[in-house]
C-alpha cells in the first residue's frame, strides 16, 4: 500500500509535530508562564527556586518584559532585589522602549524606585525615561530618589 502525500503551495509537505514534541512545548509553555506569574505577584522564594534551578534571570516573555521589569512595575521590592542580586539586567528596555524604572516611577513604588537606583539603572534610558515620567506625574519624591530635583529638569 502506498501512502500518498499533496504538495502545498509553498513546496513539500509538512509533517505536523504530534506526541512527545507537542507535550515538551506545552510544558516549556506552562514552566515559562509559572515563572513570569512568579515575578509579576512577588513570590520571590517560588521564582528563585526556578532561577537556582536554571532559568536565564534575564528571561523575557513575549512583549520583552524581563523578570525584573514585571516585578518592578507590579510594586515587588524583595523580588526585584532578589532578581538584581542573581545578575538581572535592570536596564533591560522591553518592546514598548520601556525599563524597569520608568515603570516603578510610573507606578509610584518608591522602594522599588530605591532598589534599582542602588542597582545603578539609567533614570536617562527608554522612552519615556524614569525622569521624564517623574516629572510628567509630579512625583518630586521620586526624583529625590533618582537624586535630581524637579527645577533642575523643568523646561
Amino acid at each position: 500500500m502506498t501512502e500518498s502525500r499533496e504538495e502545498t503551495p509553498a513546496g513539500p509537505p509538512r509533517a505536523e509535530p504530534v506526541g512527545p514534541a507537542d507535550e515538551g512545548e506545552e510544558r516549556a509553555l506552562e514552566l515559562a508562564h509559572r515563572v513570569f506569574e512568579h515575578a509579576r505577584n512577588g513570590r520571590t522564594r517560588e521564582l528563585c527556586g526556578y532561577l537556582d534551578l536554571g532559568i536565564p534571570v534575564n528571561s523575557t516573555d513575549s512583549e520583552g518584559n524581563s523578570l525584573v521589569m514585571l516585578a518592578a512595575y507590579h510594586g515587588h521590592p524583595r523580588t526585584v532585589v532578589a532578581l538584581l542580586d542573581r545578575g538581572a539586567d535592570p536596564d533591560r528596555v522591553n518592546a514598548r522602549g520601556q525599563t524597569p524604572l520608568a515603570g516603578a516611577v510610573f507606578k509610584g513604588e518608591r522602594d522599588v524606585v530605591a532598589a534599582l537606583v542602588a542597582a545603578d539603572a539609567d533614570p536617562y534610558l527608554g522612552t519615556p525615561n524614569a525622569l521624564d515620567s517623574a516629572r510628567f506625574f509630579s512625583r518630586e519624591d521620586l526624583l529625590d530618589l533618582l537624586e535630581v530635583s524637579l527645577e533642575e529638569h523643568e523646561e
